[in-house]
C-alpha cells in the first residue's frame, strides 16, 4: 500500500514519517515551499512557476501519482486541482481517498456561535463557499478526518463517515525541558499563525498589564518563524500561550506540552470532556487570561507540575506512531 499526502502542512510531514516507521510507504508532497520550512518528501515549487504554467505541472504530477499510489490522503479541503476534478478520475481508477479537514477550511462563524463561545473568530467569512466546497468534496469522498470534537459538527452532515483522529507529535523531536522553579522572571511565549483568530491582542494586553504592574515576567511574540527556530524558542519558555478564541487547542499546545511546558489555551464549555481524560491545559479565555497568567507566573511549582503532566499526556495520546496505526487501519477500510 502506497500512500500520498498533499498538498501542504507540517502535520502531514509528521504523519508520513510515522507511517513509514510502521511499514507503510507514505510520501508527503507540498505544492509550494512552506513558509515555516517544513521539509516534505516532495515539493512541486509552484511558487516558482508562472501562473499560466501551474495547471500543467499539477496535471503531470497527477498523472504520475495516479499510476504510483494506492491511497490519496488530502488535507485542508484541497486536492490536486482547484475544482476537485481529479476526484472523479481517482474514483474511476479505483483509488482510495480520504480528506482531513484542519480547521479554517470548514469552521463557520454562524455555527461556531451556536456552541456558546462568545469569543470565536474565523479566518473565512464566506460560508456559502465553504459549504459549496464541502458538498463537492463529499460527493466524491466518503471518509473524512478531524482532530477533535470541536471540528466534527462542521463536517458531520456532509460525509458518510467522519473519523476523529488526534494530532500527532514525533516524540523523539521534542526533548522535554521542564520549567525551572528558580527562574526570577518567567518567559511567556506566544506564536500565532493568525493573530486575530488566535486572540493575540488579548495575550499582549495581559502581558502589558502584568509588566506595568511590576510582575517579573518576560514576553516573546513569534510571528512566522521557521518551525525549527520556533521549537528552539518554545524550549526556552516557562509558559506557552496558544489560542484564546477558537475554543480548542492546536499544534502549538501539543508542541508546548511535548516540550514539558505549561500551556495556556481556551477550551470552550462542553468540549473538555470530549478529550482524553486529564487534559493538563490552563484554561483561559480573553476575559480571564490576565488572571491565569498572573497565577502561573507566581506559582513555579504549578508550572513544573503542568509541564510534567503535559509531556505524559502527549506520550499517551498523541505519539505519532499511535496515530499512524489508526491511519493505517482506516486506509484498509476505505
Amino acid at each position: 500500500m502506497k500512500v500520498l499526502h498533499l498538498p501542504y502542512g507540517g502535520q502531514m510531514v509528521t504523519l508520513c514519517a510515522a507511517l513509514r516507521d510502521i511499514g507503510v510507504e507514505a510520501t508527503a508532497c507540498h505544492f509550494e515551499r512552506s513558509n515555516f520550512r517544513f521539509q516534505a518528501d516532495l515539493c512541486l515549487h509552484l511558487q516558482d512557476v508562472p501562473p499560466s504554467g501551474r495547471e500543467a505541472v499539477r496535471r503531470e504530477f497527477f498523472r504520475r501519482a495516479a499510476a504510483e499510489f494506492d491511497v490519496f490522503h488530502f488535507h485542508c479541503g484541497l486536492t490536486f486541482f482547484p475544482d476537485h476534478g481529479d476526484l472523479e478520475l481517482l474514483k474511476a481508477l479505483g483509488k482510495k481517498v480520504v480528506m482531513q479537514h484542519r480547521g479554517s477550511d470548514v469552521r463557520r462563524l454562524s455555527l461556531a456561535r451556536d456552541f456558546g463561545n462568545p469569543y470565536v473568530e474565523v479566518k473565512t467569512r464566506d460560508e456559502r463557499r465553504i459549504e459549496a466546497d464541502l458538498r463537492k468534496l463529499s460527493a466524491r469522498i466518503d471518509h473524512a478526518i478531524v482532530a477533535d470534537y470541536e471540528l466534527l459538527p462542521y463536517v458531520q452532515d456532509f460525509y458518510k463517515e467522519v473519523h476523529v483522529i488526534r494530532q500527532a507529535i514525533r516524540l523523539e523531536r521534542f526533548e522535554p525541558r521542564y520549567p525551572s522553579i528558580d527562574v526570577e522572571a518567567p518567559l511567556v511565549v506566544h506564536a500565532p499563525s493568525h493573530p486575530i483568530v488566535k486572540g493575540t491582542m488579548y495575550v499582549s494586553n495581559a502581558m502589558w498589564r502584568l509588566e506595568r504592574g511590576g510582575v517579573p515576567v518576560r514576553y516573546r511574540l513569534l510571528r512566522r518563524a521557521p518551525h525549527e527556530e520556533a521549537i528552539r524558542l518554545y524550549g526556552e519558555a516557562d509558559i506557552v500561550v496558544d489560542q484564546l478564541r477558537i475554543g480548542s487547542f492546536g499544534i502549538l499546545s501539543l508542541e508546548g506540552m511535548a516540550l514539558g511546558k505549561p500551556v495556556v489555551c481556551y477550551i470552550r464549555d462542553g468540549l473538555a470532556e470530549t478529550y482524553p481524560e486529564g487534559l493538563p491545559i490552563a484554561n483561559a479565555d480573553p476575559r480571564t487570561v490576565y488572571d491565569v497568567l498572573r497565577e502561573l507566573i507566581a506559582s513555579p511549582k504549578r508550572r513544573l507540575e503542568l509541564g510534567r503532566q503535559g509531556r505524559a499526556y502527549i506520550e499517551k495520546h498523541h505519539d505519532s506512531l499511535r496515530i499512524a496505526r489508526q491511519l493505517e487501519a482506516l486506509y484498509r477500510r476505505l
